[in-house]
């Protein structure tokens, strides 16, 4: 699954109970587009531009006056910083009273509360990481980078996991996460003493944030 086809996917569970159109209505086209841009940029890095798109996004969901479609378009910011190591989720937060019951179990995943989690109510994805703690298995990028971050705010990311986060942050030329990243692995050299791994990992940090 593209990160195309996740934004689309959370959108459209959203929008299960609503019959079907032959033309989607003009908010859901650019609620989407701007989730697109603000997953780009917040990704790559740009903070100011990607708060501009998710405030588009917002705006365009709150036109359907429905909780559960602008606490879908929070849950997908949720989990976009999550891959990074953000787990600021206010923004879904204050909805969560009305929202879905697969709506609250993401959350709770992207949290880390997963004693107790319904994890049949998550996206597949999602769900055989809760059954089996099998990152690999991720196919998606940006799927298997929040995962990766569900799997450290639950305290069950394992040295490999932290290794196939960094990877696939810096294939996708995510600049944020891969810093994220980074720097798990830094500190995880430094408390092991491995100063040679540390120099490396500060050598490849100081690489990626140069412009």
């Amino acid at each position: 699954m593209t990160t195309r086809t996740l934004i689309a996917a959370l959108l459209a569970a959203a929008l299960a109970a609503c019959a079907s159109k032959p033309q989607p209505p003009a908010w859901e086209g650019d609620a989407r587009g701007a989730l697109d841009g603000y997953t780009d940029d917040f990704l790559r890095g740009d903070t100011a531009a990607a708060d501009a798109e998710f405030a588009r996004a917002r705006r365009a969901s709150a036109s359907t006056g429905r909780f559960d479609v602008v606490a879908q378009a929070e849950l997908v910011r949720c989990g976009v910083k999550a891959a990074a190591l953000d787990y600021d989720c206010a923004g879904f937060a204050a909805l969560a009273s009305d929202a879905t019951p697969a709506q609250r179990a993401y959350a709770a995943y992207l949290d880390g509360r997963w004693q107790g989690l319904p994890a049949a109510l998550l996206p597949e994805q999602h769900r055989t990481v809760v059954t089996n703690g099998v990152l690999a298995g991720v196919a998606d990028p940006l799927s298997r980078l929040v995962a990766a971050g569900a799997l450290l705010k639950a305290g069950r990311i394992t040295p490999a996991d932290i290794g196939l986060a960094v990877e696939t942050a810096s294939s996708q030329g995510w600049r944020r996460p891969l810093l994220a990243w980074l720097g798990v692995q830094e500190r995880r050299a430094s408390a092991a003493g491995d100063a040679a791994a540390v120099e490396r990992i500060r050598r490849r940090i100081a690489l990626a944030t140069h412009d």
